[in-house]
């Protein structure tokens, strides 16, 4: 996320002509885009992260399943 962020703000950067990056070229942003594309396509899936994140919210579900089905047992009772 913060690479997308970066990505925003250097072009609302250069595209207002904001201090001295009116004078950064063009290139270097697209470089750092091509560095956040080969980032969220190649190296997030082959480290896992998109599956962890995945899997922390199906985790998360799980337990706010269990708690109100233990919740719902306890005022039957």
């Amino acid at each position: 996320m913060p690479i997308i962020l970066l990505i925003i703000a250097l072009v609302a950067l250069k595209y207002f002509e904001v201090w001295k990056f009116a004078e950064l070229s063009w290139w270097w942003i697209v470089a750092v885009m091509g560095v956040g594309f080969v980032w969220f396509e190649f190296i997030e899936p082959i480290l896992g992260l998109d599956k962890r994140k995945a899997h922390d919210v199906d985790e998360q579900r799980r337990k706010d399943r269990v708690k109100k089905n233990f919740e719902d047992l306890q005022k039957r009772k």
